[in-house]
């Protein structure tokens, strides 16, 4: 049997050194994938600029709400609601009359004010009367007065010539005469002394009448005053806008009973503002006058401009109704929020009108260059003033 012999080609196991490697053998990162990194690298780049530019260069805070002056219309007196003269949302004038409340009761009172007025103004006539009666009576007794003091002198006289006519040389006249004369003397004299007594007591008359008139008097300007004060309390009946603004929160009906105070509505004004609540960290960039991008929920797609108009005088924590106590143990620093008001352009308040109302979420941004264009336009005008 013939050997039969088989050759096998075998491969060589590895390359031989130095010979070249194919191009194709080691293949590096697609170039996609290096332009896609390239791309993310530059995005990032692109957006860490951009967040360190605006971080220097702008403020900015969604904290932010549209305000406004919102006044609550309430009664000054209780009674009955009779007409209610205004709907949801309608726009009223300041003056104008929007409830009208059952004005019986006040009618009454008034009524009886005024009665009790012109009783005590007949009682004050009487009174004058009594006056005038009273100083007739002065007069006549101070009359009388006169009357008893000319007898009286007489008497004195008659007295006198009695006694000189009957003495221990001469007997003229009886001794009754003599005391007859006497007694007629001091008659005379009392009488006298009653005539004044009764003008005494017509004068003290005179002053007792002219006190209880200035009583009657005094009574009736109590009583007057009452009588502003009554009919002041009927004008109340009507119930006006304090202000010009739209009507909201309506809560009364006609047949209701209001109590004095209680809130039948609320007049909100047209003339709105923003308070952004900026961290205390990004108020030093912040002057009044400043130029504000404001961004309103409300309307999308809208930039409004407002200005920086002034700062709150304490931060939020200090007007809430418990502020935190620092000195407690547990104390933990945390960025307070001051609130800063931000006035609208007068001409985006006309065009909006009615559609900025208090409550609406905005977005504020400021730029803090126009700082430093704020000083470099005071130190020109500095300078010139200076030339």
């Amino acid at each position: 049997m013939p050997d039969t012999q088989t050759t096998v080609e075998q491969k060589p196991s590895a390359v031989p050194p130095g010979a070249a490697v194919p191009a194709n053998a080691s293949k590096g990162p697609p170039k996609r994938v290096l332009i896609v990194v390239g791309l993310i690298a530059i995005a990032a780049i692109v957006a860490g600029g951009r967040m360190w530019y605006r971080s220097h260069n702008f403020v900015e805070t969604d904290n932010a709400y549209v305000t406004g002056h919102v006044h609550n219309v309430s009664g000054r007196i209780p009674g009955i609601v009779t007409k209610v003269m205004f709907d949801d949302n309608q726009v009223v004038k300041a003056g104008d009359v929007l409830v009208e409340l059952d004005p019986a009761d006040q009618r009454v009172r008034v009524d009886n004010i005024q009665a009790q007025i012109a009783s005590v103004q007949q009682q004050i006539v009487q009174s004058n009367a009594a006056i005038e009666q009273a100083k007739a009576q002065a007069a006549a007794a101070k009359a009388q007065v006169a009357q008893a003091e000319a007898n009286s002198v007489r008497a004195r006289q008659d007295a006198q010539r009695y006694g000189q006519l009957f003495n221990s040389q001469m007997k003229a006249v009886s001794r009754a005469e003599v005391d007859a004369a006497t007694a007629a003397r001091a008659g005379a004299a009392a009488d006298v002394a009653a005539r004044r007594e009764n003008v005494a007591a017509a004068q003290a008359q005179i002053s007792s009448a002219n006190s209880a008139r200035t009583v009657l008097q005094s009574q009736v300007k109590v009583l007057q005053t009452q009588l502003k004060d009554a009919q002041q309390q009927l004008g109340y009946n009507q119930i006006v806008a304090p202000v010009s603004g739209r009507i909201g929160k309506r809560s009364v009906e006609v047949g209701a009973r209001v109590q004095p105070g209680q809130q039948l509505a609320a007049i909100v004004q047209d003339d709105v503002w923003v308070v952004a609540n900026f961290k205390e960290t990004q108020l030093p960039g912040l002057v009044p006058g400043q130029q504000v991008k404001i961004s309103v929920d409300a309307l999308p797609k809208k930039e409004l401009i407002g200005r920086v108009d002034s700062f709150a005088p304490a931060s939020g924590n200090q007007f809430a109704l418990l502020p935190a106590d620092n000195a407690t143990g547990n104390f933990t620093k945390i960025v307070q929020r001051v609130p800063v008001k931000i006035t609208f352009a007068p001409q985006d308040l006309k065009n909006y009108a009615g559609r900025l109302v208090p409550g609406m979420s905005t977005e504020v941004e400021v730029d803090l260059r126009q700082q430093g264009a704020q000083n470099n336009a005071a130190g020109a005008n500095a300078a010139t003033a200076a030339k």
